[in-house]
């Protein structure tokens, strides 16, 4: 196989999971030419990447349609030798079979799979998500999946060394989804328990900032930076290797750090590991309610808000839990 293309036009976190796939062709198969499908926006993730021949953006809010038949067209030019669709979504779906590839796979969930030449079944649980995508690599490649990475450039690591030249921490405290996301003040009582000496980083996109500002002002300690919508996916990944550990929800930032192996301790709300959804990095936990709740888990991507009213799966975390991985 001369050139694979590599479809996943889902939010950050998914496309960094699907870097696993990325890794394991080139493992097994460094001659190859690898190329990636991914929503515009998410394509700053790979800047630089030493394994991927190109990456291209589609912009799916403008123009969603013509850029969807550009890359159709522009994919039969390719002739691929074989497309991995990760995306269980309509749109992806014509991408891959009109593609013109010699061969092409994807997951039954996608409703143009009995057009693929291979199909494989999805279910969540039992297994990580980086199993589940890996199963579509079956006869390509022999190994175990690889582990999910991203290459912050050296600029990235040389501004994230000037941003935490000493102790640091990371919070990521926003989310999509209101139940996947722990509670504001909840956050600002771990920051006041962390040392003044050391530096704390919000992180987070520009629409989060506000909610950064929040918790800053609920904890006063006096090393807390805002970063957040001030650097890039790549630079954010820099600065998580640089500190002593990275707080986050179950949310893209928890996949960042561990495509770079950063230290990384997540909080579990509403959504529980056993999805496949959990940390990968050499260094992590998973922070959650002890007690059972007959309402957890409520669903398996969150919701805008509890279902029950109490949100007892986020306030019922004991702050014991977290100060244990300062």
């Amino acid at each position: 196989m001369k050139r694979i293309l590599v479809i996943q036009t889902a939010s950050i976190g998914d496309v960094i999971l699907a870097t696993s796939l990325v890794e394991s062709l080139h493992r097994e198969r460094p001659e190859t030419a690898i190329d990636l499908l991914v929503k515009k926006g998410n394509e700053s993730l790979f800047t630089g990447h030493p394994y991927l021949r190109q990456v291209i953006a589609w912009d799916k809010h403008t123009g969603k349609y013509s850029g969807l038949f550009r890359i159709i067209r522009r994919n039969r030019k390719e002739h691929y030798d074989l497309i991995i669709n990760i995306q269980r979504f309509l749109s992806s779906g014509l991408i891959t079979v009109l593609s013109g590839a010699r061969e092409t796979r994807g997951f039954t969930k996608n409703p143009l799979s009995r057009l693929f030449t291979r199909r494989f079944g999805h279910r969540i649980g039992s297994v990580h998500e980086v199993e589940r995508n890996h199963d579509l690599l079956t006869g390509v490649v022999t190994g175990s999946p690889a582990r999910p990475a991203l290459y912050p450039q050296p600029e990235d690591l040389a501004l994230a060394g000037r941003l935490a030249p000493g102790t640091c921490y990371t919070l990521s405290p926003a989310s999509l989804w209101f139940t996947k996301q722990y509670p504001a003040e909840k956050w600002a009582e771990l920051i006041r328990l962390i040392p003044e000496e050391a530096g704390v980083f919000l992180l987070g996109s520009k629409s989060d900032a506000a909610l950064c500002e929040s918790i800053m002002a609920q904890s006063s300690h006096p090393g807390t930076v805002n970063l957040a919508g001030k650097l890039t996916l790549l630079q954010s990944a820099a600065v998580m290797r640089c500190a002593r550990m990275n707080f986050t929800n179950d949310s893209a930032p928890m996949h960042l750090a561990a495509a770079v192996d950063a230290p990384v301790t997540a909080i579990f709300c509403s959504t529980v590991p056993e999805f496949g959804f959990g940390p990968l990095s050499s260094d992590a936990a998973v922070v959650q309610i002890a007690e059972p709740l007959a309402c957890r888990p409520c669903g398996l991507h969150g919701r805008s808000s509890c279902p029950e009213g109490h949100f007892r799966c986020a306030y019922g975390i004991a702050p014991g839990q977290l100060t244990a991985r300062l």
